[in-house]
């Protein structure tokens, strides 16, 4: 493992006082967006703020939930809508939780065989238009339908996830139903590219590196990335159990306060090499860091040989607020769990994001650092250049009282 080559020399210091304990188990799914958490703990900036960071891989989300919920993790990177559903008891057993950061932004991306790519292109798929490709698709059901073909299936990660959503949304903006035009179905992201490969699957939502790998491995082809469906799109978030963090919350300070300095860190173009390779290592996602890299960098590969698409959005770990629970992104979560019909028709998304997002939280961890955060808790997608793209033309404005 690296040394640490990540920590200052000057110290931070913390109003907050000494941690009331010092290790902290949280789990992990070998994604890119991860990168935090495997840095603080490898580079030094656990031990900076005091902490050991334990880490567990784990190989699905369902996994991280059980293991949270029974209290072997005390926290993970983990989709911010199951932190939604695992405090409003859906799915599972309620199990209250919050998300004091976020992890990221965007880093998913959609997509399919390139059979089904092929037949995509035919239809006039355009790379210029971020719903061009639902569209296109609409036609290509269209014709599997009169031929009287199985339905397609596509792969999503979670239930409750960023992905299932973003699918949803950009089937849906196509002019297709995801209930019934296709066929949606759970798999853990490390396995995607062997069902796609298989042809179990005819496409999936995935995140980093494992649309990239599906490409270079000749099998898949990227139709759209989430930064260009949903430019800064929510992502992962740090989980934790409600009950760990109000027993332990100069802990939960000290690790935000880490996992942000890590965050600031793995996004810097200098230092991607080493949090490659560190990625690379077996005990997170045992894969060639050339193509960790080359996510980091926004270099996505296409099927033809040596053909790139730069996308500099791709995945982002600290800039542009990458770190901030916003409250809208829960909200919003929430809207789509009834939209989709996953929750009471009468839940109220504002209620929701207030008890499992914690803005609040995050402000009081990084004050000592003097990392500017924002002064709302809501804000707008999609209402002109600074809100940047939300599938397509479409507006989402937080319909929350204090927003």
């Amino acid at each position: 493992m690296p040394d640490s080559l990540g920590v200052e020399e000057t110290d931070v210091t913390d109003t907050d006082g000494a941690p009331e304990v010092t290790t902290v188990h949280a789990g992990i799914i070998p994604l890119l967006d991860c990168a935090p958490l495997v840095v603080a703990a490898e580079f030094g900036f656990a031990e900076k703020h005091g902490l050991k960071l334990e880490l567990s891989r784990e190989q699905s989300w369902a996994s991280i939930r059980d293991k949270v919920t029974i209290g072997h993790l005390d926290c993970a990177h983990m989709l911010g809508p199951m932190v939604v559903a695992s405090t409003l008891g859906v799915g599972h057993v309620r199990t209250p939780l919050i998300a004091p950061m976020a992890l990221g932004l965007n880093g998913n991306a959609i997509t399919v065989s390139t059979t089904l790519f092929e037949r995509l292109q035919e239809k006039g798929l355009d790379d210029g238009d971020a719903l061009s490709g639902a569209r296109a698709l609409k036609q290509v059901i269209e014709d599997d339908r009169k031929a009287t073909r199985p339905p397609l299936t596509f792969g999503v990660v979670f239930p409750f996830s960023t992905h299932n959503y973003e699918l949803r949304g950009w089937l849906a903006g196509g002019g297709i139903n995801p209930d019934f035009d296709v066929r949606l179905v759970v798999i853990p992201p490390p396995l995607m590219v062997a069902n796609l490969d298989q042809g179990l699957i005819d496409g999936f939502c995935v995140g980093a590196p494992w649309n990239a790998v599906a490409v270079e491995a000749g099998v898949g082809e990227i139709v759209v990335t989430k930064s260009r469906l949903w430019h800064n799109g929510p992502e992962k978030v740090l989980g934790v159990r409600q009950p760990w963090a109000e027993a332990h919350p100069r802990t939960l300070k000290a690790l935000i306060r880490a996992l942000v300095e890590a965050a600031r860190w793995t996004e810097q173009p200098e230092n991607r090499g080493a949090v490659a390779e560190t990625l690379a290592d077996r005990a997170y996602l045992d894969m060639d860091s050339g193509v960790l890299m080359r996510n980091m960098a926004g270099t996505l590969p296409r099927s033809l040989p040596g053909s790139t698409v730069k996308d500099p959005d791709f995945i982002t770990f600290f800039r542009d607020h990458a770190t901030f629970p916003w409250r809208s992104h829960a909200a919003w979560f929430t809207e789509q769990m009834i939209r989709w019909r996953q929750i009471d028709q009468d839940t109220d998304p504002c209620a929701v994001a207030e008890r499992v997002y914690r803005p609040d939280i995050y402000r009081d961890a990084v004050r000592p650092l003097e990392i500017s955060a924002p002064a709302t808790d809501w804000k707008s997608e999609g209402t002109g250049p600074d809100h940047g793209r939300f599938f397509g033309n479409a507006v989402y404005e937080p319909n929350c009282p204090d927003a």
